[in-house]
């Protein structure tokens, strides 16, 4: 045998041993973006996510006596980036998380050949709600067109909206673009005018520009669809202006404690909706500090941990792993793929019972998805900016989801059109 038979065999060899590994865990990586400019929100929600899977891996030895491998792929919110970490990580992923709106209407197409579901919680393409069309893709536990609609309701609870003036101040991308559908349509059932205001990726630190705009418009509220650096840039810019905060709110994404800590207590007042809470009494966190933590393998520190995004990154996790729970369960295999996932991720129950369960008191409602309903609704609260942390400012609110429900089924219908031949689950109950 030449030695460069030895060579090939050994690498048939290592290639087997290798395969048997991995189908001995679950792999569900995550399309990370820890660099770039919308690093700073990223950073927390990585660290979240991957503190909760580390916690089942050293507390339970992964799910249903299962280790996960949740590595990541760095994209730094690029598209195209996130597209080369879905090609590299597909062969083995039982899930994907493309973490970008962008990412996500890039692989989408892709998801009904690879059959790899894609989770894409609190962002995505809203009409992705509709599971008879888009059978592997979630945005559980709530789309932006749930954000847009519960945001109007308490703006609308503080008083008629006819005659008044809402600025959309949004990212010149799918993800700020993503509401506009929902928020057209209301302002034409309100009597509101929607002002529509973009900002470009390369004016997210300096947005004079836009809050000279808004000066001009003198609108009643602004609206904001920010991420990352935008954030900051229209928060500070907002306090030197001299807007009223409290006529100033964001989308969950607009919700992160380090961009506010950046202006403290001029920057009270300012809300943001948000589909989770960072209840630090909540068990889950004691876990992560015993399991992760203190025995040295996390990234986080204290004061990202009291975070709101830290908090939904964890829950985001918490969700993943609850579908693959349900999964392993119906189909009585602790190594699923992602078929068996997929299955799992439309019979999540989120119970009162179950979230105190898995330690998440108060830091989520409850809900359930099923065939059709790839969302969820959880719904969410009010958090506003007290001067120095989010605090929960409103009842719980859910969305209605029947105002949009035929707005969603049109768009679905109109993608996989476009997108055709594209298969619809046609054995889905018509509910959500």
């Amino acid at each position: 045998m030449t030695r460069f038979t030895k060579l090939a065999v050994a690498a048939v060899v290592a290639g087997l041993t290798a395969g048997s590994a991995l189908a001995e865990e679950l792999y569900l990586p995550n399309l990370a973006y820890r660099t770039g400019p919308f690093a700073a929100t990223g950073i927390p929600l990585m660290n979240g996510q991957a503190d909760y899977m580390a916690m089942l891996n050293a507390r339970d030895g992964g799910i249903g006596g299962v280790m996960v491998n949740a590595e990541e792929c760095e994209t730094g919110y690029s598209t195209e980036k996130g597209v080369e970490c879905y090609e590299k990580t597909k062969g083995q992923a039982i899930v994907t998380q493309p973490w970008s709106t962008g990412i996500t209407l890039q692989v989408l197409p892709k998801s009904n050949v690879d059959e790899i579901p894609i989770l894409a919680s609190g962002y995505g393409f809203s009409p992705m709600m509709q599971g008879e069309t888009f059978q592997w893709a979630f945005n559980t536990p709530g789309g932006y067109w749930d954000a847009a609609d519960m945001i109007i309701q308490y703006l609308e609870g503080q008083g008629s909206l006819e005659g008044k003036k809402i600025v959309h101040l949004h990212l010149d991308h799918p993800f700020g673009k993503e509401p506009l559908p929902v928020l057209e349509q209301l302002a034409e059932e309100k009597g509101f005018e929607l002002v529509p205001i973009p900002v470009g990726l390369k004016e997210m630190q300096n947005q004079s520009a836009q809050w000279l705009q808004i000066r001009r418009e003198r609108p009643d509220y602004v609206v904001m669809w920010g991420w990352g650096a935008m954030n900051a840039g229209a928060v500070t810019e907002a306090v030197k202006t001299k807007f009223p905060m409290e006529n100033f709110i964001g989308v969950w994404w607009a919700g992160h404690d380090a961009d506010l800590r950046l202006v403290g207590e001029a920057g009270k007042g300012y809300k943001s909706i948000s589909w989770s809470i960072p209840n630090l009494d909540a068990p889950v966190y004691a876990d992560v500090q015993k399991h992760v933590i203190d025995a040295g393998l996390s990234k986080t520190d204290a004061e990202e941990m009291k975070g709101v995004f830290y908090g939904r990154g964890l829950l985001i996790s918490a969700i993943l792993a609850e579908g693959v729970i349900s999964a392993q369960k119906h189909f009585e295999t602790d190594v699923i793929d992602a078929k068996q996932l997929r299955w799992g991720l439309e019979n999540i129950d989120m119970s009162e019972a179950r979230i105190e369960e898995l330690g998440l008191t108060g830091m989520i409602a409850p809900f359930k998805t099923s065939c059709n309903n790839h969302t969820g609704h959880s719904g969410g609260w009010i958090m506003e900016w007290d001067g120095e942390k989010f605090v929960q400012a409103s009842d719980h609110l859910t969305p209605n989801i029947e105002s949009y429900r035929a707005l969603a089924a049109e768009s679905a219908a109109e993608y996989a059109e476009a997108n055709a031949p594209w298969p619809v689950n046609e054995d889905c109950a018509a509910t959500n």
